[in-house]
């Protein structure tokens, strides 16, 4: 049985990395995916590349920053297949890398905007959809870095953004329970993707911070996301569920 049959399903920072392995791996399990980044052009490709796979997808290119695009990934999914089930609002950067004292306050701001701000407005209108279909699941990525470890340098901004991405949870977890709403976090650990870069040394640097001595591959935080948005899930909200490799414990 598939796991997400018929399931409508918006996917966030879906262009490539853990976005695009869970779009992928979402329509392989029955869903109908509405696919939301900035980059037209992998979007449209991923949509065909779906399509072949004889899955069903539609895309939109925007930034998560900005309030009507959250907006506008929702009625896409209302026009196109009914309504809206599910959502793995995954949109992310890291930022410049530098201390608190020496970071420029644009920087801040434009992670926060992404990482944090996208989740309210996603959650703003994704929120009133499900409620329409009575009920649904909503998954954020967040971050070991600011909640099991916040301590990694250069790293204040993205670590307060996904700290921040964890407490918003919880409390939308705890405002829509009784809607049939479950809101759950997941905190990958380091990952196989454009954003861990491609500098060997520092991907074995990465993986060595982790007891199971490896980085984790895009698909396999996919299918976290998944179990998370199945109703496998049906009793598990307001968590934050690590698939990090142990490199929270690592580092503890």
């Amino acid at each position: 049985m598939r796991e997400l049959k018929d399931k409508v399903v918006i996917v966030t920072g879906a262009s490539s990395g853990i976005g695009a392995a869970a779009a992928l791996l979402f329509a392989a399990e029955g869903a109908n995916v509405v696919l939301g980044a900035r980059r037209k052009a992998q979007l449209e490709s991923l949509v065909l590349q779906i399509s072949k796979r004889k899955g069903a997808a539609v895309s939109l290119a925007g930034d998560v920053a900005e309030e009507g695009y959250s907006e506008r990934l929702v009625m896409l999914a209302n026009s196109e297949f009914g309504g809206l089930d599910a959502a793995f609002n995954n949109a992310g950067i890291v930022g410049d890398l530098s201390p608190v004292s020496e970071m420029a306050a644009a920087n801040w701001h434009a992670v926060m905007a992404t990482n944090l701000t996208s989740a309210f407005f996603a959650a703003k209108h994704q929120i009133p959809a499900m409620k329409k279909r009575g009920g649904g699941s909503i998954v954020f990525t967040a971050s070991f870095v600011g909640h099991t470890n916040g301590g990694m340098p250069g790293m204040g901004a993205y670590a307060a953004s996904k700290g921040g991405l964890v407490g918003l949870t919880q409390s939308i977890a705890s405002e829509h329970g009784t809607d049939g709403i479950r809101v759950n976090a997941l905190l990958p650990g380091g990952t196989k993707t454009a954003m861990a870069g491609d500098d060997p040394a520092g991907h074995a640097f990465i993986a060595g911070l982790h007891p199971l001595g490896r980085m984790a591959e895009p698909d396999e935080i996919a299918n976290a996301a998944l179990f998370l948005l199945s109703d496998r899930a049906n009793f598990v909200t307001g968590s934050a569920m690590s698939a990090d490799g142990g490199v929270s414990i690592g580092l503890g």
